[in-house]
């Protein structure tokens, strides 16, 4: 029984840290609280898999910035208590008929809200904060802008 409760956290997590990974790519999935509960069902069934996530240059910085106290990108927050808000909001008006549960739902979204508005902003100034693919896209664009910048031309009337 200890065995297929580790096989489904497993399964759990990778289907967050999945999520996660398309976080980054879409705006409407919120990549670092996915990859945090990826994180929490990997601890708990496969050390491997946590020490794996942990140490992926790509997405082990979010977990890390979260965990360290560094703060919670300022895109990540709007996004998810857009998306809380939006399906609570559906949940209370559409979904569920019970007033008391429709209370309880609202306090939950509103704790949740609470909970991550409270947490520190991560600036994207910070570069030590930032997660190593987008400083290698900005350090790209930055290059590329230089090389353009410093270019010589030659004149028309050369050739």
């Amino acid at each position: 029984m200890k065995d297929f409760s580790k096989i489904v956290l497993i399964i759990i997590g990778t289907t967050f840290v999945i999520l996660g990974v398309l976080g980054i790519f879409l705006p409407l999935l919120p990549t670092t609280p996915f990859l945090l509960l990826g994180a929490s069902c990997y601890v708990k069934s496969s050390p491997n898999l946590y020490d794996w996530l942990l140490g992926n240059k790509y997405l082990g910085c979010y977990i890390k910035n979260y965990s360290e106290g560094n703060g919670i990108p300022l895109k990540v927050k709007v996004m998810a208590i857009a998306i809380l808000w939006s399906t609570m909001s559906y949940s209370i008006a559409f979904v569920v008929g019970n007033l008391y549960i429709r209370i309880c739902l609202g306090l939950i979204a509103s704790a949740v809200t609470y909970h991550i508005i409270s947490r520190k902003t991560l600036m994207q100034d910070n570069k030590q904060g930032l997660p190593e693919m987008q400083q290698f896209v900005e350090s790209e664009y930055i290059n590329s802008k230089n090389s353009v910048l410093n270019h010589e031309y030659i004149d028309s009337e050369e050739i």
